[in-house]
């Protein structure tokens, strides 16, 4: 035990400090390096990873993995860590990059979780889009986590600042003044001490994904502006901000009104797919404006934990033209001609429908999930009613 503790993995610490060691010491640095590279040579003799593994494994953590470079290096990650953990652990651009990987020189799923012993490497490339959101439930290292948050924050922040600009300009215009007018130094300073923003980009940015309403910063402005200019036009542009905000927040194209925003990004949540009659809220998302969920909606305790986030949200009279996906569960005693009598009863209403995927249990039960495109919660009450009678089935239910 006293020899792994010195000489093994666990000891793989000797080699980040090599630069730390004097020449004197150097024999002291071999010594504590020679049972990895009798490790190594173990390796190279052996073709068969897994009996490499099984020589190996009283000699490793059960809460870690040592996984290979193909030039031999040793990365060490936490237990279940997968090439996408690896791959952050090389570098932050060569994770960025990512967009394949081989492990013991096959190909297989980014997801794999790795085994000591793999040899991993990661295929990049220069036109890849970046990592996936869905990556920061998949990693097991803290590293890798905060180099993908760290990449969504920049991305987003980016494109934000630029919204952000270019909504505060269109409103500047709207009162009939410019940009030079109002952007003096220290009037921005006001405003964004007022506001507890730290810079101006922070401003832009949260003008940009739905944070806060340009008037209330061109308002704030605007009083700055009067204090030099006693005008009693300036009176009235704030008054025409004031009496106008409730004209001017209008809903998004998906029909749904966020109550004091305007030219707010709105999405849909897809856990839950709100219609037109629904009971519905607002969280607000981390650079991607608001998403819109149904009060019955199952993910919504974990969302109300953070109540700042929490905005009021209406839907608007004006929501004729707009359609609405919902993904409904048909349960039936499978027969034939069954699908073809659902479709039937569902284009009576003249109802369009997105996709249709069944099966079928060894008890002849038959399982059809479909998604339809409706108007409100009215028009798809009427189609629920359609497909309960048809023959045979016994159950409609639309997902939560």
């Amino acid at each position: 035990m006293h020899k792994v503790a010195e000489y093994g993995i666990a000891a793989h610490w000797a080699y980040k400090e090599a630069n730390k060691f004097k020449k004197s010491n150097v024999l002291v640095e071999e010594d504590k390096l020679a049972w990895l590279r009798e490790t190594l040579e173990w390796q190279k003799d052996m073709q068969d990873p897994t009996e490499f593994l099984k020589t190996l494994k009283t000699e490793l953590f059960e809460d870690e993995v040592y996984v290979f470079t193909p030039r031999g290096e040793i990365k060490t990650l936490p237990r279940d860590a997968t090439p996408i953990d690896f791959a952050y652990s090389i570098h932050a651009e060569v994770g960025h990059k990512m967009i394949g990987c081989k492990i013991n020189s096959k190909m297989m799923p980014i997801v794999t979780p790795l085994k000591s012993g793999d040899i991993v490497e990661i295929i990049t490339s220069d036109t890849a889009k970046g990592p996936s959101r869905d990556w920061l439930k998949i990693v097991k290292s803290s590293s890798a986590k905060t180099k993908i948050q760290q990449w969504f924050k920049k991305t987003e922040r980016e494109e934000n600042i630029e919204k952000g600009k270019e909504i505060l300009d269109k409103e500047i215009k709207k009162i009939g003044m410019s940009h030079s007018d109002l952007f003096k130094p220290e009037w921005i300073q006001n405003v964004l001490n007022r506001y507890n923003y730290n810079t101006q980009e922070d401003m832009y940015a949260s003008i940009g994904f739905g944070g806060i309403s340009p008037n209330k910063i061109i308002t704030r402005l605007l009083e700055e502006y009067k204090k030099e200019h006693e005008e009693e036009v300036i009176e009235e542009k704030i008054q025409e901000l004031v009496t106008e905000k409730p004209k001017k927040t209008k809903a998004s194209k998906s029909g749904v009104t966020v109550k004091g925003v305007d030219n707010c990004l709105v999405k849909f949540s897809k856990c839950c797919n709100p219609v037109p009659g629904d009971d519905i809220i607002g969280y607000i998302t981390k650079g991607r404006g608001v998403s819109i969920h149904r009060k019955d909606c199952t993910n919504l305790k974990d969302l109300l934990s953070e109540e700042e986030r929490i905005i009021e949200v209406e839907w608007h009279n004006e929501t004729n033209k707009v359609t609405y996906n919902v993904d409904m569960e048909i349960l039936a005693n499978d027969r034939t001609g069954l699908l073809s009598d659902i479709v039937k009863e569902i284009m009576s209403k003249k109802v369009n429908i997105i996709g249709v995927n069944t099966r079928t249990s060894k008890d002849k039960i038959a399982t059809i999930y479909i998604t339809l495109e409706v108007q409100d919660i009215e028009q798809l009450n009427q189609v629920i009613k359609q497909i309960r009678k048809v023959d045979s089935v016994y159950e409609v239910t639309r997902k939560k």
